[in-house]
């Protein structure tokens, strides 16, 4: 609507023009015959000039936006949650650099292959907590997932623990599908949750585990103990992981066991995963917007200045 003003302006401009300049009397214009000059002409670019500026300033001032995408998604509709084990031991280096560094980055992976889903974080080692509730900024969690390090937990292996909290945190979600993918190295040795009882309240709640035991065949150079400055003392241990228990919680849950020796094989695995769970939900159009509001505004200024300079240069006039 304030676009509307400038044609007024202009009709104002006009009918006023005479009133801007002083009038000097001559008894004849004769002797200025043929003295008009392309300055002279070009005045007429200084009104012009500052309309063109309260133009683009009136649109800047509307906000202008324009649609850079819009697409069609068929969302998977499933929630996930990651429960990953923090456990010295997964600082094993059967795994290049270890067994952590190594999961956190096929999670990693797994996590920006499903951009719609709610994807949720637990950790455990001798304790457990959720490290980032279910989320669809997976922005965030990503950070959490980066950040993940050894240390943090009393030492152990509470894989009861770990799954209970994951199915607490996941357990009154409406989404089709609930998942729990959870990845250890060691046994159940920590916690007061026994891995059947949470597996039971899993299955109760519909909710499907995919349990996952990293670790190589055999001896692997994990730390054996800890020295007063902190650091770890490395050593060959011989690779244990409870793969009967982890067998029956994914029985129990319609889910499946996986065991990775290698790197890929733990991406094998979650891709794996990520093929078996796609349940297809409504279509959702998804539009993304620019804001266009700057280069009118930056064209508004390059007018206004413009004007300014070519008013008070070449374009000046003499009261």
């Amino acid at each position: 609507m304030l676009l509307f003003l400038i044609p007024l302006l202009g009709i104002w401009y006009f009918f006023t023009q005479k009133r801007r300049f002083s009038e000097i009397y001559m008894p004849s214009l004769e002797g200025l015959d043929g003295i008009d000059s392309i300055w002279t002409k070009l005045t007429i670019l200084l009104p012009i000039l500052r309309c063109l500026a309260l133009a683009m300033f009136i649109i800047a001032l509307a906000r202008p936006q324009s649609v850079l995408q819009e697409e069609e998604i068929t969302a998977d509709g499933i929630d996930i949650n990651l429960v990953m084990d923090l456990s010295s031991s997964m600082l094993a280096q059967d795994f290049k650099p270890d067994r952590l560094e190594a999961s956190k980055k096929v999670a990693a992976d797994f996590i920006s292959k499903r951009p719609y889903d709610r994807i949720g974080l637990v950790v455990f080692a001798g304790e457990s907590y959720t490290q980032c509730p279910l989320t669809s900024d997976h922005r965030v969690l990503q950070e959490f997932l980066a950040g993940l390090q050894c240390g943090v937990l009393e030492d152990g292996t509470a894989i009861g623990m770990g799954l209970a909290t994951a199915v607490n945190r996941i357990k009154d979600s409406k989404a089709k599908s609930k998942v729990i993918i959870l990845l250890t190295d060691g046994v159940n040795n920590s916690g007061y949750i026994k891995p059947i009882q949470a597996a039971e309240i899993a299955k109760v709640n519909n909710i499907r585990v995919y349990t996952i035991g990293v670790g190589t065949q055999g001896d692997a150079l994990a730390p054996v103990r800890k020295r007063n400055d902190g650091q770890y003392i490395f050593g060959l241990v011989p690779v244990e992981i409870d793969e009967e228990l982890l067998v029956k919680i994914a029985e129990m849950t319609q889910g499946k066991y996986f065991r990775a020796t290698t790197l890929e094989g733990l991406e094998q695995i979650y891709q794996y995963i990520d093929a078996l769970e796609k349940t297809k939900q409504e279509i959702t159009v998804i539009k993304r917007y620019s804001e266009e509001f700057p280069r009118f505004l930056i064209l508004g200024l390059i007018f206004i200045i413009l004007e300014l300079i070519l008013r008070y240069t070449v374009l000046r006039t003499i009261p």
